[in-house]
């Protein structure tokens, strides 16, 4: 009786010395792919979470690639700020001033129906050397023309303020998603160890209308919300009670710190733990380093009088200059991102505390446009004169734009996220450049349109981060910043 056929799950001497003979093939065929190129290297599309030590969650990081830039300043102006009275220049406006908008018999925006067209009430001029058109309401920015790259062609997903600054902070119109900020020192962490790595300065008329969500942390972990203060309001219960003593104060902390050593011996995995000791570190190192940082006393007069920190005639302006001025020496310091807000929710009704200019925006601009124009200004000169400017990218952004009508029966202009300007300058972007365009009258972004995803995407790309492959796995989703969303604007990066 002849013996019976191996199966072909059974090992045999003939099927081993085949598979080792297939494998050696195998390998060999690698290799030469791989010395010719042509073998597939990472997968481009698989997430990069960064590797973050519990116990020191504002560690620096390496980003993906090679960084433009080392650190953020968001200057963002609440309330929606005209493109039509700043930067967008118009000249077809002009000529057809109080006329009707073409095909915009029917057009109903945000609050109701539209006038007629209306050209700025402030005279655009050429500014710098490169000529750019910018307006009166803003000369002292305008004279910096040849250092900003403006994107004119930016959209919005909403028309509603709440929505629209959730929008630009955190790349989604609901609450609860982590701002650009929590993102980046997510990605990167600091470079200071005695700071914050994320600061929020919120205007000195009081916070913005989404209020925490524009720099919120969302689901990434608490670390890495912003730590909101200003030069007028220190960060709260920061200061040591008075009953307590220096030298009590710092016994306590060497005692704890020996209680936190003996429990992370004896349990070394709880990261909960560890993140909750740094942060309560961090806190204590944070009682020296915040006061220094906000004393501003220690600033020349020529820098009170470059910012317009010392106008006695404008206190709005003076106290919004001081924030620049701390604005400055946070990313002086290291801070990784700094969000520098002008501009509150209503306080005394609309468009009076912020940039919401639905019914007298003539009037109304007139206040505002000197509170943001010299501190700015002298923020980036600044900037500049100290050559921080080389490894910061400084952003001027606003939630959506308004119409290039007036509300019927008012002398102000509507919401309009169809087509709105925002500016860079600094680190790896052009300058001076201009990208994109709206329509004639400035209505609807007809050329190179961008989302807001398109923003948030350049500035990670410039921190040296790829917004498609930095996560944060959340309820079985690979969260990003972008979403599914957003290219880099590669014509505006140097």
């Amino acid at each position: 009786m002849s013996a019976p056929l191996p199966r072909r799950d059974q090992p045999t001497r003939r099927r081993f010395l085949g598979d080792m003979a297939a494998g050696l093939g195998g390998i060999a065929l690698a290799s030469l792919l791989d010395a010719d190129g042509l073998l597939a290297g990472e997968d481009e599309s698989s997430p990069i979470r960064p590797v973050i030590d519990p116990a020191q969650p504002y560690a620096p990081r390496v980003p993906h690639f090679a960084a433009r830039a080392k650190n953020v300043l968001v200057v963002f102006c609440s309330g929606a700020c005209s493109q039509i009275d700043t930067f967008d220049y118009k000249p077809e406006l002009v000529q057809r001033h109080d006329q009707p908008l073409p095909g915009g018999e029917n057009l109903r925006t945000f609050q109701s129906v539209q006038g007629n067209l209306q050209r700025s009430p402030w005279t655009f001029r050429p500014r710098g050397e490169c000529g750019k058109m910018i307006t009166d309401l803003v000369p002292r920015i305008g004279a910096l023309a040849d250092d900003l790259c403006f994107v004119h062609s930016l959209t919005s997903k909403t028309n509603t303020h709440g929505p629209g600054e959730n929008f630009v902070s955190t790349g989604n119109i609901l609450d609860g998603f982590p701002s650009m900020g929590a993102w980046v020192t997510y990605a990167l962490g600091s470079e200071n160890r005695e700071l914050p790595a994320y600061v929020a300065i919120p205007d000195p008329r009081g916070t913005p209308q989404s209020s925490v969500n524009n720099w919120g942390a969302g689901f990434l972990p608490a670390a890495y919300q912003g730590t909101d203060f200003n030069a007028a309001r220190p960060i709260r219960n920061l200061a040591r009670p008075t009953a307590v003593g220096e030298p009590t104060d710092r016994a306590t902390r060497l005692f704890l710190d020996r209680l936190n050593t003996r429990f992370n011996d004896r349990y070394p995995g709880d990261t909960e733990l560890a993140a909750r000791v740094a942060s309560y570190q961090l806190a204590a190192r944070m009682q020296l380093s915040v006061p220094a940082v906000s004393d501003l006393s220690t600033e020349p007069k020529s820098t009170f009088a470059l910012y317009g920190a010392d106008d006695a005639e404008n206190p709005l302006m003076a106290a919004f200059a001081r924030n620049c001025i701390l604005a400055r020496r946070l990313i002086e310091r290291g801070v990784r991102f700094v969000q520098l807000f002008n501009g509150a929710y209503q306080t005394g009704g609309e468009g009076v505390s912020n940039w919401d200019g639905h019914k007298k925006l003539a009037e109304q601009y007139a206040k505002h446009g000197p509170i943001l124009d010299q501190p700015v200004s002298g923020l980036l000169t600044d900037l500049k004169q100290r050559g921080l400017l080389e490894e910061t990218l400084v952003v001027w952004c606003t939630e959506f734009g308004r119409m290039p009508t007036f509300q019927k029966g008012a002398s102000g202009r509507d919401h309009n996220p169809r087509g709105f300007t925002c500016w860079l300058a600094g680190a790896g972007v052009k300058a001076p450049f201009s990208y994109g365009a709206t329509d004639e009258f400035g209505y609807e972004a007809v050329e190179n349109v961008r989302t807001v995803h398109d923003l948030h995407a350049t500035i990670l790309h410039l921190l040296g981060l790829d917004h498609r492959r930095l996560t944060f796995y959340h309820n079985g989703l690979e969260r990003r910043l972008t979403d599914v969303h957003g290219h880099v604007i590669h014509e505006v990066v140097s």
